[in-house]
């Protein structure tokens, strides 16, 4: 019989107690499949859920399911402790994800608007003369896609979570110089901040991985930090500083998606120069 330590929703460890226990406060509601919990045999704390066959949870976790890191909700900052800042390469993994989740969203809304009005032009039986309205369409596109990007990054920076999805993921959070979660207009600020970051050669996004508190001019224009998800919380002794499975995983398929599009690119150059011989 297995003695459990467990994470409660207040944040606090609680334990030890015996696998039925544990089920029980699975089953109350009291934990969930994200609770983290320890036993003398494992090496770091853990997801319930990667317990679930073994204790006979009623409840199990798709194999199918995005990866998700939790991340602690309207924690109260406690000052002190040590702080575990999130590092260049963590903070890339999360940005490629949200910037996939966010294109993708942006993608759909915008050719649903484009649709909407090419249909209404081609209804008219006049293309001529329509320019002006298709410049304004594109437009209106790309002003759509900056806004749901905007409201994205700041919805969920300045949320409970203090996370995007990218960054739950690989759980980094943002927080303001003190712990202290961010505003929305801050979090908004952020985001246009970007901008900011990457027209300096992109010079201000890799700032981070230098700074002394890896801080990315952007961060240092709207005084905030991206720290681990334990960061500024009565459990600092649970951040990490390895890159984890999931960063790992996801700065392998960029890795590879940039190769392929390198290779596309050379092969556009060459093929055309190689046949003209």
């Amino acid at each position: 019989m297995s003695q459990w330590h467990y994470v409660d929703p207040a944040r606090q460890q609680q334990g030890p107690v015996d696998d039925a226990e544990l089920v029980r406060l699975f089953r109350s509601g009291a934990i969930g499949l994200h609770s983290l919990v320890w036993r003398p045999d494992l090496t770091e704390w853990q997801a319930l859920g990667g317990f679930a066959d073994v204790l006979g949870l009623q409840e199990t976790a798709s194999p199918y399911a995005p990866p998700t890191a939790e991340v602690l909700a309207d924690a109260a900052v406690v000052a002190g402790g040590e702080v575990v800042y999130a590092g260049f390469w963590k903070r890339t993994a999360a940005y490629a994800l949200d910037s996939v989740i966010a294109g993708m969203v942006s993608g759909i809304i915008g050719a649903i608007i484009g649709a909407a009005f090419g249909a209404g032009l081609l209804g008219s039986g006049n293309m001529a003369g329509n320019e002006g309205k298709l410049i304004a369409v594109q437009l209106i596109g790309n002003l759509i896609g900056m806004l749901i990007g905007a409201a994205y990054f700041a919805g969920f920076h300045s949320s409970s979570s203090m996370a995007t999805l990218g960054k739950m993921a690989v759980g980094i959070k943002v927080v303001r110089s003190n712990g202290e979660r961010i505003s929305f207009l801050r979090g908004v600020g952020r985001y246009f901040a970007l901008f900011v970051s990457t027209l300096l050669l992109m010079i201000g996004f890799f700032m981070a991985g230098f700074t002394e508190r890896k801080r990315a001019l952007h961060d240092m224009l709207c005084d905030t930090l991206v720290v681990d998800k334990w960061a500024f919380t009565q459990h600092p002794d649970m951040q990490r500083r390895e890159l984890g499975a999931v960063t790992i995983l996801i700065l392998v398929v960029v890795g590879l998606m940039a190769a392929l599009f390198m290779t596309a690119i050379l092969a556009a150059i060459l093929i055309p120069a190689m046949a003209t011989r």
